[in-house]
């Protein structure tokens, strides 16, 4: 008993620990200036927003392994997803671009749609040997006319002033419309792939969502008619004002004035903090609703799922269901991190959807923190971002102290070189240490 107690003990006092941790790193960013840290609070803060975005997606693939054991590969893809709501619903529309092919656009979606509805009821009613020529003769016929419709639509879209813009456009609606419609978008396509995968066994659904996740931003990459392609997005609104425009303000000016800070530094800073204050509030309310979630009775529910399903199938329960119900939520929590993540940087970029990034280091984060615990999977994600960002500045100052002894060239030259890819080190060496030492994670789940 007294060893259990003082278990207890040691795991309620490891989440305040874990803070205060991070709160030290962040401090020393923001007032220490030395070969470690940049001593500047504009990079402190900088590396906190996107800390807290990549909070709010561990959240999410928390919410999917931590509740209910799911493998999800393909998170980089519902990321992308998630970070196409903000350009459809906040960029401005572009001229000419809907007459040209919008409608058709649309017709051509409807089609697709429908088609796979009549070839699934076709499926379930037929029976015998016409089912699958049925079937095949629903998806060839669905199939040929889509692409009737389509392909001229996308031609003219993308030759409508092909230089500047080639795409169909925005809304010009306010951008915090956009995180909620970026979280649909990834909801949809989860609900998409969990019909199609989670009947399948654990490993068949990593596969799964791994290629499916490939193909979303494949998709992005290569429908310059949707968002560019790899031309771009650039100048997406934002939610708070602009450096730019904070520096014109005179007000704004004296302000800085007495706060012993020049313009351009005060409003980046003024700015990163707005930025802070948004993120943090969803990012606490999607802590609470997910902490009411796992203690109520659906989430003890999606536990005793997690951790046998055949006896909770035993007990009646719909496990197939309820897994497709996790990775949807959790999908659309992802989601609403990538259209956070692009309205931060103003830049939808589809090459740089990097499943090394978006992908193993929100696992890393996951699993550092501690899978089923909502706060270790938070703490963790702050964490882990702010050892990603700092391994690449720390590793070439740790080589070029390790390479002190050695002559110049050869040897030396290289490690120098290779040094900035330490950050890829750095993060398998914490989550070897982290599975040796604390295999459920810094704030394991009780």
């Amino acid at each position: 008993m007294s060893t259990n107690r003082q278990a207890e003990a040691t795991s309620r006092w490891r989440a305040p620990l874990v803070f205060l941790l991070i709160a030290v790193l962040f401090v020393l960013e923001g007032t220490t200036r030395n070969m470690l840290f940049s001593g500047s609070w504009n990079s402190a803060l900088a590396i906190l927003n996107m800390g807290l975005i990549s909070a709010v997606m561990a959240l999410g693939v928390n919410m999917q392994w931590g509740y209910a054991g799911l493998f999800n590969a393909g998170v980089v893809g519902f990321v992308a997803l998630g970070a196409l709501g903000p350009v459809l619903v906040a960029t401005a529309p572009v001229p000419g671009a809907w007459a040209a092919g919008g409608p058709r656009v649309l017709l051509a979606l409807a089609v697709g749609l429908g088609t796979l509805a009549l070839a699934a009821l076709t499926w379930r009613r037929l029976r015998g040997w016409p089912r699958v020529p049925a079937l095949i003769g629903v998806l060839v016929l669905g199939f040929v006319l889509y692409r009737e419709l389509f392909d001229p639509a996308v031609m003219a879209i993308e030759a409508n002033n092909a230089a500047s813009a080639g795409n169909i456009g925005g809304l010009g609606w306010p951008v915090l419309l956009g995180w909620p419609v970026g979280a649909a978008f990834a909801a949809a396509a989860a609900w998409g792939v969990g019909k199609v995968a989670l009947g399948l066994r654990s490993d068949y659904l990593a596969i799964a969502t791994l290629g499916i996740g490939e193909i979303i931003v494949a998709v992005l990459r290569n429908e310059e008619w949707l968002a560019r392609g790899v031309k771009n997005i650039s100048g997406i609104p934002r939610p708070v004002p602009y450096e730019l425009d904070l520096q014109n303000d005179p007000g704004f000016a004296a302000r800085a004035a007495d706060w012993g800070m020049d313009p351009a530094t005060a409003s980046g800073i003024w700015v990163k903090l707005l930025y802070a204050g948004l993120f943090g509030l969803v990012l606490l309310a999607l802590i609470l609703l997910a902490e009411l979630a796992l203690k109520s009775p659906w989430g003890r529910m999606m536990r005793a799922i997690r951790d046998n399903e055949t006896a909770a199938e035993a007990m009646g329960k719909n496990v197939t269901g309820r897994h497709l119900q996790i990775f949807v939520i959790g999908s659309a929590v992802i989601g609403l991190g990538g259209a956070m993540m692009v309205t931060l940087d103003g830049l939808l970029s589809p090459g740089g959807f990097n499943p090394l990034r978006y992908t193993f280091v929100i696992w890393v984060m996951v699993i550092v923190g501690g899978s089923g615990n909502n706060w270790g999977a938070v703490l963790g994600a702050v964490l882990i971002w702010y050892l990603w960002i700092k391994a690449e500045v720390w590793g070439p100052a740790f080589m070029h102290m390790v390479t002190l002894p050695l002559p110049e060239g050869g040897l030396k030259t290289q490690l120098l070189g290779g040094a900035p890819h330490m950050r890829f080190i750095a993060m398998g060496l914490v989550l070897l240490l982290v599975l040796r030492f604390a295999p459920r994670g810094l704030v394991p789940e009780k």
